[in-house]
């Protein structure tokens, strides 16, 4: 048998394990953990498997330390600091055991050191504050390391704000560069491949394509392609919100890394919604340094779910990069895992379950 276990947060006061077992394509709920107030998304430890990051997206934000057994018993909070502004929307652990928090509401973020896995160095980290752009609003929403950055890209604000290391004390950081994006668009999410950046906008359902530029303010960065992920045909008075993207390192298995990206339609009228539910958008990255390089739509994948916020695709071991985990924040369709098919280029549904009706963020184990 081949199980996997997979937590999964959400906006409520709990974390909930899944097993999943390829074997027999089952997916069933083996626990649910107290935690803060809306755990809304959940990020691993960059070296020991054990513990897990979850953020409190309150007014007053903060971020909590956990630990995991492999089969997903979950115990803590252990360690609880605040994120020094509100909606923290996203945290990722980094290779230095720093943990970035980002406060979508407040827009502002920390970068905060541990003293262990498990233990904040909560004095330590000045809280960053964004500056306002044209807009006059600020909501930054992930932070991505890349080499000596950390990359974050402000959804209210219209660029990726560059960060580096201010000393070399651990929790110093400054804004060191930017990278605008198109007015209006809305920057959520991004991904970084082969000297590329990858940004998907909320505001406006598109992916772009850049090429990574040097470290400045305002760098210049033209845009390589700029494309629609929302599906054909869409329901009249449908309205709708990127949320995440994945690109996944290439493997023996999946040598060409396609990009998955979410649509939320975010529409309260039923008659605008799409029976087939929100669809999974599968795109190329064609043409590499060519003048044909770009970005190719090559699937909608409609999932049954409505507003597709967190997905994540599974581990490199034991065939786990095959599937990939998705649910929505909206109605009651529960959580999907999706086998990946044709090479990458397609998605399978193999497991559903439905006894937790939303979730937001995942984490394989």
């Amino acid at each position: 048998m081949v199980a996997f276990t997979i937590l999964a947060g959400g906006y409520d006061t709990f974390v909930a394990a899944y097993l999943f077992n390829a074997s027999s394509s089952s997916l069933t709920v083996s626990g649910r953990f107290p935690t803060g107030v809306n755990p809304s998304w959940i990020t691993p430890h960059p070296t020991n498997q054990s513990v897990f990051y979850a953020v409190n997206e309150l007014d007053a934000g903060a971020i909590q330390s956990y630990t995991t057994t492999p089969n997903g018993v979950v115990a803590g909070p252990f360690d609880t600091v605040s994120t020094g502004g509100g909606s923290p929307a996203f945290a990722v652990a980094l290779a230095s055991g720093e943990v970035a928090v980002m406060n979508y509401g407040g827009g502002n973020g920390r970068i905060i050191p541990t003293t262990s896995p498990l233990t904040f160095a909560n004095d330590s980290a000045p809280v960053i504050t964004f500056p306002l752009q044209a807009s006059n609003v600020s909501h930054p929403h992930m932070a991505l390391e890349h080499g000596q950055e950390v990359l974050v890209p402000d959804l209210g604000g219209d660029t990726v704000w560059r960060l580096t290391r201010s000393t070399p004390e651990p929790g110093q950081w400054e804004i060191a560069g930017d990278i605008p994006q198109p007015a209006g668009s809305g920057p959520r999410h991004i991904a970084v491949q082969n000297d590329r950046l990858f940004t998907l906008h909320e505001l406006a359902s598109t992916l772009t394509l850049q090429k990574f530029p040097e470290l400045a303010l305002n760098a210049t960065a033209p845009l390589i392609a700029n494309v629609s992920i929302i599906p054909a045909n869409p329901p009249a008075g449908s309205q709708w919100g990127a949320a995440e993207i994945l690109f996944p390192e290439p493997t023996a298995k999946f040598p060409n890394p396609y990009i998955y990206v979410s649509n939320r339609n975010i529409a309260t009228d039923p008659a605008a919604l799409d029976p087939r539910g929100d669809s999974i958008a599968i795109f190329e990255h064609v043409g590499l340094g060519t003048e044909d390089e770009g970005l190719k739509l090559v699937k909608q994948v409609f999932t049954g779910l409505s507003q597709i916020r967190g997905m994540e695709i599974g581990p490199q071991h034991d065939g786990g990069e095959k599937y990939l985990v998705a649910a929505g924040v909206a109605g009651s369709a529960g959580t999907v895992v999706f086998e990946r098919i044709n090479g990458g280029a397609d998605l399978k549904e193999v497991a559903r379950n439905k006894d937790i009706p939303t979730r937001t963020t995942f984490l394989w184990l």
